[in-house]
């Protein structure tokens, strides 16, 4: 492997975190705070890392699928240490377990927190913290390569390596495109969810920083009480929406903002995902209803933001499900662990493999009863390859045996099933809030340390689809 090369690409990784640690500093100097110094301090530090390698490495050679594998897991790793730094010279909560698992919290999309008052961080942080969710929403890598002026097929294989195989079958379209489809989307849904919230009625600082984490599907608030704290059915229903486009795929709106044939209304997946979505609110808001929880106007309204904020991995929250009935809570936690689709900015197992999955038990059932019949697997007028198809299947019995898995090590370490569970399923599927100690009130602030580094490792697991990190682990020197 080339190590000029990384570098290389590492640098732009730099440059990046730099220009949002520089905006955070300069929200904290007009609001004259103390956390000024150290967003400055990092921000100036990841200028100079990130300038270093673009003036005395030369690189300009393409590189290859295991390099570009490198690059894309180096890059995350990289950009979530760089997030913690600000929180350790902050202080207070942070230690050094809590500063990286608020930081990979923060780019893997999770929204799970260690914090017991966010509303005691300054401005600067919070905008930072929030700014995690931002960057990380479309993808670190996906960033770099949009300002990157050269290097086609570098492009294309990092493209292909942080985004799945499953999720480029709705881009139809050469890298550079599905670059700038992303970051297109991606930004135009910030900045019109940021006029709708200004319009009603949150400050700019809070329309900002809530459309930066429903945009990026996590869940960081910049109140204690999350979205409850507004009390606004009108801020509900703006989130509720771009919480649901958000979980798209984000090749399908630009199809069908764009008039193309492949588009949002064409697409099985989509119905599917909105119909589960729609069952189970309706499902939820009938139990918390007749449960005589809420009357019915409330019930439908608490349950429809809570559906789709777990569906679409948001985390954000309006009511403690803590002391909801167990029937919807086993219903939050299907949601939980489906998550919302590819190509959108959702971790997780996401909704288009469940929907494989069931679509390929079907094919089985069809050749069990038809053996020497030959059946193709279609997901509308696409066929899915028998390689993808069974990367599908391998990827969703990993997924659960790292959930179990996880579970395991936590209750070793006298967490409570509950608590351990469901800390494990909503971190690897990078929800944020879950049951128990941790749940949608709650914090992860009583996780053993040992355990909070176990969970880290699933958010990343979820974010970057277990197999990059798997293939990088188990690569060989000599490749």
């Amino acid at each position: 492997m080339r190590t000029d090369l990384i570098l290389k690409y590492l640098g732009y990784v730099f440059l990046l975190n730099a220009v949002f640690l520089l905006i955070s500093a300069g929200v904290s100097l007009y609001n004259t705070e103390e956390s000024a110094l150290p967003l400055l301090f990092c921000g100036i530090i990841c200028l100079v890392f990130g300038v270093f390698p673009m003036i005395f490495v030369d690189s300009r050679e393409a590189a290859t699928h295991i390099e570009g594998l490198v690059i894309v897991v180096s890059g995350w790793l990289l950009t979530c240490i760089i997030g913690m730094l600000p929180y350790l010279m902050w202080g207070g909560e942070f230690t050094v377990i809590n500063a990286w698992f608020e930081s990979v919290s923060g780019f893997t999309t999770t929204g799970s927190s260690i914090l017991t008052d966010v509303e005691k961080l300054p401005a600067g942080i919070l905008f930072w913290r929030s700014s995690t969710h931002w960057i990380g929403g479309v993808g670190v890598i996906i960033f770099v390569l949009f300002v990157l002026p050269r290097g086609r097929k570098t492009r294309h294989t990092l493209v292909h390596t942080e985004i799945s195989d499953l999720a480029m079958t709705d881009f139809q379209y050469r890298a550079k495109k599905v670059i700038r489809i992303l970051v297109g989307v991606y930004a135009g849904l910030t900045i019109l969810e940021i006029v709708s919230l200004k319009l009603c009625g949150m400050s700019m600082f809070d329309a900002v920083n809530h459309s930066f984490a429903t945009i990026a599907t996590g869940g960081f608030s910049t109140k204690n009480l999350s979205i409850a704290h507004f009390n606004s059915l009108s801020v509900e229903v703006v989130i509720i929406i771009f919480m649901v486009v958000s979980g798209l795929h984000f090749g399908l709106i630009f199809g069908t903002i764009a008039g193309k044939r492949e588009n949002l209304f064409r697409s099985p997946v989509v119905r599917a995902f909105l119909l589960v979505m729609i069952i189970g609110i309706v499902l939820a808001s009938l139990k918390l209803y007749y449960n005589g929880d809420y009357g019915i106007a409330d019930s439908f309204r608490y349950a429809s933001f809570q559906v789709v904020s777990v569906a679409t991995t948001t985390g954000f929250a309006t009511v403690d499900t803590a002391a909801w009935p167990a029937f919807v809570q086993l219903l939050l936690i299907y949601f939980t662990i489906q998550c919302a689709m590819v190509g959108s900015t959702s971790g997780g197992l996401k909704f288009d493999r469940i929907f494989i999955f069931f679509k390929s038990a079907a094919k089985q059932l069809r050749m069990v009863r038809h053996p020497n019949a030959v059946f193709a697997l279609k997901v509308g007028h696409k066929s899915i390859s028998e390689s993808l198809e069974r990367q599908t299947m391998i990827f969703i019995v990993l997924y659960i045996v790292i959930l179990f898995s996880t579970t395991i090590i936590l209750s070793f370490m006298d967490v409570d099933v509950t608590t351990a569970f469901s800390a494990s399923i909503t971190t690897i599927g990078n929800v944020g809030p879950g049951f128990g100690e941790v749940s949608s009130m709650g914090n992860f602030s009583s996780i053993p340390d040992l355990g909070k580094l176990f969970l880290t490792l699933n958010m990343l697991l979820g974010r970057l689809e277990i197999f990059n990190i798997i293939a990088l682990i188990f690569m060989r020197r000599d490749v």
